[in-house]
């Protein structure tokens, strides 16, 4: 009896084997063309991005939605739709627009911001967060006579708070007895800003106009200035930063470019 052939066998292990690997690495055959998994991968990093996470739910709605658009797809092709002059525009825009966001991902990626660059910029913008901070508290009202009025109660010994719930036209700020929180002058509008700036710790100011109103203001307490720190505002200064500098590469792109 003849022995079966070594190398036949062999052969036919690796082609079966190499036929299991190809099958294992589509996620789908659609009317005979594969959908290879690595289109559920790119799914997957796109949702990932956007703080989905990874789940069999997940893979099995990517899964779908690649054979539904497997199926529309060959469905254009049989119809011929490519060929429209517009759909051929939208298809080079398309293209143009992928190949330019993977070109300036690349050079971002190829020139990063150095921690230094960031420090550097930090330490510019740090001088803007001087200055005194103030915690106020506020009550609003629409007339002169009402502010007075309301001065009048606190002179009575009523209590800042409860006229504030009571009264105030802020409801907002009324239901927290009036606190606006920590902030500084600047931040709010300017006679506002300048009354709150001048007024002692834990006095109440007489009324201040403003478009809204009428204001009874109360300082709680103040404070230097606390901006956030470096690492606080990193990946913002990182943003930037690199905007500034894809920004500069598209100017000088542009500057050496002939255009007729």
């Amino acid at each position: 009896m003849r022995q079966p052939n070594r190398i036949a066998l062999a052969l036919t292990a690796c082609f079966l084997s190499a036929t299991f690997a190809a099958t294992a690495a589509n996620v789908a055959t659609v009317n005979g063309v594969a959908i290879p998994d690595s289109k559920v991968d790119f799914f997957l990093k796109q949702v990932a991005e956007r703080g989905q996470k990874d789940s069999p739910e997940l893979r099995a709605r990517i899964k779908e939605e690649l054979i539904r658009n497997e199926v529309l797809f060959q469905e254009a092709q049989k119809k011929g739709v490519e060929k429209s002059p517009e759909v051929q525009q939208r298809l080079d825009m398309a293209k143009q627009q992928i190949l330019v966001g993977a070109y300036v991902n690349d050079y971002a990626k190829a020139n990063p911001v150095s921690d230094a660059d960031l420090k550097k910029e930090y330490d510019k913008i740090k001088v803007n967060f001087s200055g005194k901070e103030y915690k106020a508290r506020h009550i609003l009202v629409k007339t002169e006579e009402e502010a007075k009025a309301v001065l009048a109660d606190l002179k009575k010994g009523k209590k800042f708070e409860d006229i504030a719930k009571a009264k105030s036209a802020d409801k907002g700020s009324a239901v927290n007895g009036g606190d606006l929180g920590w902030s500084t002058p600047a931040n709010y509008v300017k006679e506002f800003g300048e009354a709150l700036a001048k007024l002692p710790k834990g006095k109440i100011s007489d009324p201040v106009k403003t478009q809204f109103g009428y204001h009874i203001i109360k300082l709680d307490d103040q404070r230097e200035a606390k901006g956030p720190s470096f690492e606080e505002v990193k990946p913002e200064l990182t943003r930037e930063l690199q905007g500034q500098r894809v920004q500069k590469m598209v100017e000088e792109l542009r500057a050496k470019a002939k255009v007729e």
